[in-house]
């Protein structure tokens, strides 16, 4: 709020005003156009046999990346066209994967321990299915 109070003091406040809608409008759009290029790499992904996730840590960062662009605010636009940008919405979706997946195995290591603190043995194969099932008759 403070940088919109100085630039509007610059400019006034009706250019500021519009200046704001503007980068809102340029967000969406954009956002739209990268929007639909993260799905279709996704969905590439996924009819390979692939888990697009990548892909699906991209689509929160655009989540995110629209609902700071229709935020007034200039720091808030700059954070949303940073986040839109795929070199620096790719890096920090990697950034937040590597995070996923290692507390990821810190929780399985985790799980073998209390087993083996119980005196029981972990499964050789940490995966678990969990499921249920209805009898036909």
């Amino acid at each position: 709020m403070y940088l919109l109070i100085e630039v509007a003091g610059y400019i006034d406040a009706w250019p500021t005003i519009a200046l704001v809608m503007l980068t809102a409008v340029v967000g969406v759009a954009l956002l739209k156009r990268q929007g639909l290029a993260t799905l279709t790499r996704g969905v590439q992904r996924m009819q390979q046999g692939q888990m697009p996730a990548t892909e699906m840590a991209e689509g929160i960062l655009l989540a995110v990346a629209g609902a700071l662009l229709i935020t007034p605010g200039f720091v808030t636009d700059f954070v949303g066209f940073t986040l839109l940008f795929p070199p620096s919405r790719f890096l920090i979706a990697k950034g937040l994967m590597s995070r996923v997946m290692m507390n990821g195995a810190v929780s399985a290591d985790i799980h073998a321990a209390q087993f083996r603190a119980q005196g029981q043995k972990p499964n050789e194969d940490p995966t678990v299915l969990d499921g249920e099932f209805r009898r036909k008759d």
